[in-house]
């Protein structure tokens, strides 16, 4: 019985094919839901070899390696039939039989349309080969051994359809879609369970990516300020949008991603996504967009001697020094000055790790992009002096309340750091 759970067929390589075989329409349609699923931002280490694999991509259990997705026949899905790759979209089965990690998130790509797998599969087949072959993973005992995904499989893939409403308009279901199949926005901004699985109950409720904290995109929202569809879309084209904060972290590559998908496509996922959200507190959104709008002087950390109070007074300080000529400036369309910190979802968050990493680790432009950008203060600040800080911005710009193991979440950053 366990053997039959565990057993699939390998399917039959495919004759040599090649890119005239696929209707030039149909490949432009693949090549803009490539987009929207950012395959090439996991599987591209090289730009001179997209979609060649190689990306170690770190989960709870190990590391595990993109794999070579291009046309090669030896190294990469070159002999791969239409039914292997939709196989390997929606079941999580590689062409040889082997079971797939859902580090590649066919958890969520099990619910893409067969016409758009068709579309995909078109697209990737007509790259350009590479020859890179795989990595070998490195997976804790005994996660390593691939029959164990059958049992993950019957316990957490849902092929259910991705959500849809007929009483909603086309936009909204368009992105619906694409949030759930191709964008797979809950692999990061959803909360997973001990093995490793979204956790459905708390869809899109808040989780993280590469150490960072993926914030809430459903009524559980940390953001002071309400996004708009504008606003959204704007965010997810550019990475920045008015009265909110720009992106950082994993998050830059999903919107360098997302700048070149058809543009109505990112206006459905936004349409979408703002439909989840809740409101923000009225006085808090008050004070942020007031912030947003005009240069506003941070309250001070309060007076005394205890360790609380000094720590505030030190971060002040820190502010003062290595913040405030930038973000008490104000921000416009064509300044060099930075978000009122009231107005920053990451003071908001009920986790410190995105602030802890924008401080340590800035916010640079992508590679030859103009833009934006914030300087890292790693090797500036002191572990001390950036646990000072964050505890002053949550305690002054956003006026909330302390998080819980500051100390410790600032020391686990910079043992991450140290560990890469």
């Amino acid at each position: 019985m366990l053997l039959a759970c565990t057993w699939r067929p390998a399917i039959a390589p495919l004759a040599q094919a090649g890119p005239a075989a696929f209707d030039p329409a149909l490949v432009r349609r693949g090549a803009n839901l490539a987009t929207l699923g950012l395959c090439a931002n996991c599987h591209t280490t090289q730009q001179s070899a997209p979609f060649a694999g190689g990306l170690a991509i770190a989960t709870p259990f190990g590391t595990v390696y993109s794999t070579n997705i291009t046309p090669d026949r030896d190294t990469g899905i070159g002999a791969w039939s239409e039914q292997a790759f939709a196989r390997a979209m929606k079941d999580g089965v590689g062409r040889d039989g082997s079971h797939l990690y859902p580090a590649f998130p066919y958890d969520h790509y099990t619910r893409l349309a067969p016409d758009d797998v068709r579309a995909l599969y078109a697209f990737m087949m007509t790259r350009d080969p590479v020859r890179a072959p795989a990595r070998a993973n490195d997976l804790t005992f005994p996660l390593g051994l691939r029959p164990l995904l059958a049992g993950w499989k019957l316990l957490f893939l849902d092929h259910d359809a991705a959500p849809a409403d007929a009483a909603r308009p086309p936009d909204w279901n368009r992105g619906a879609y694409i949030a759930a199949a191709l964008g797979h926005c809950a692999a990061c901004h959803s909360p997973r369970n001990a093995l490793g699985a979204v956790d459905q109950r708390q869809f899109l409720g808040g989780g993280e990516a590469e150490g960072w904290y993926a914030p809430a995109l459903n009524a559980k929202s940390p953001s002071p300020i309400a996004w708009t569809r504008e606003s959204l879309t704007d965010y997810l084209r550019t990475g920045i949008a008015a009265e909110h904060a720009m992106a950082g972290g994993p998050m830059q590559a999903v919107t360098a991603s997302l700048a070149q998908a058809d543009p109505a496509d990112v206006r459905a996922l936004a349409t979408y996504i703002v439909t989840l959200m809740g409101k923000p507190d009225a006085r808090i959104e008050a004070r942020a967009r007031d912030a947003a709008a005009h240069p506003v002087v941070l309250q001070p950390a309060p007076a005394g001697n205890n360790p609380a109070a000094q720590q505030l007074q030190l971060g002040a300080r820190v502010y003062q020094d290595a913040c405030a000529r930038c973000h008490a400036s104000g921000r416009t369309g064509s300044s060099g000055g930075a978000l009122q910190l009231p107005a920053a979802v990451a003071v908001y968050d009920p986790d410190p790790r995105s602030l802890i990493h924008i401080v340590r680790d800035g916010i640079p432009p992508g590679p030859a992009e103009p833009g934006r950008w914030m300087p890292g203060f790693a090797n500036i600040l002191s572990t001390e002096q950036i646990t000072a800080l964050a505890a002053y911005l949550r305690h002054s710009a956003a006026q909330q309340a302390p998080w819980p193991d500051l100390a410790k979440q600032v020391a686990a950053a910079n043992q991450d750091t140290a560990s890469k």
